[in-house]
């Protein structure tokens, strides 16, 4: 499955680095705008952990307000692609999330993670790393699909599983084959519970730009949300 994930990106990282950052409203007018509510404005002299970089978007955001930024992501093209917009203001790492992490007990500050977990399986390991790395009264932040709106991908879902999803991604004219995993809201609270003290749950909700450029998108996010936040604190 990883290396899936990762043959699949590698091959995304092209388009995101040239139109998903501008073109796409679920990035730019939707999940964006709530997690960037949720980081402090100022992190200077903190250590951040951008886990599940892709083409650099949210390191660039980060950098941009004073913090010390590592950045990680597994496909080493979406790793050149954050290099070429970040250049040397942040250390940019390929790795995966899903194994031992290679830093040190309480090294982080913060780690932010954009609509990535959802390709890891297993998060018992990744969410014991983090806790490992991040220092008391550390944030964790993370995006993921929320599991209400990727069920209906699914022809005989079975909500309680922890289940495999290949999407279909329709990108500058051409699709992609993307998989991911879908479970219940259940197991993803209390993966989280079981590693840190959750401090906000949030639904996104489109904004009004969203809604003038796409009124029917709109609608649709707003009867039922495509992305899950959650905001914890070791």
């Amino acid at each position: 499955m990883k290396d899936k994930v990762k043959e699949t990106f590698n091959q995304l990282a092209k388009v995101y680095e040239n139109s998903v950052d501008t073109d796409s409203l679920y990035n730019s007018q939707y999940e964006r705008p709530t997690m960037l509510e949720q980081i402090p404005e100022d992190l200077s002299g903190k250590n951040v952990l951008d886990a599940g970089c892709a083409a650099g978007w949210y390191t660039r955001q980060l950098v941009l307000k004073g913090a010390s930024v590592t950045a990680a992501d597994i496909s080493p093209e979406m790793i050149n692609s954050s290099k070429k917009r970040i250049g040397e203001t942040a250390k940019v790492i390929c790795l995966d999330l899903s194994e031992k992490l290679p830093f040190d007990d309480n090294s982080f500050d913060f780690i932010l993670s954009s609509l990535t977990l959802h390709y890891i399986k297993d998060w018992d390991k990744t969410f014991s790393e983090f806790q490992r790395i991040l220092k008391p009264g550390g944030t964790l932040l993370f995006s993921v699909h929320h599991p209400m709106t990727d069920i209906k991908l699914l022809q005989e879902p079975g909500y309680f599983s922890t289940e495999l999803i290949i999407d279909q991604w329709n990108k500058e004219g051409k699709l992609y084959k993307v998989p991911f995993y879908r479970r219940p809201l259940s197991t993803i609270l209390n993966t989280t519970l079981s590693y840190f003290s959750i401090k906000k749950v949030i639904e996104p909700q489109p904004t009004a730009a969203f809604k003038e450029i796409d009124p029917e998108g709109y609608e649709r996010l707003m009867k039922s949300p495509q992305f899950l936040i959650i905001n914890a604190v070791k």
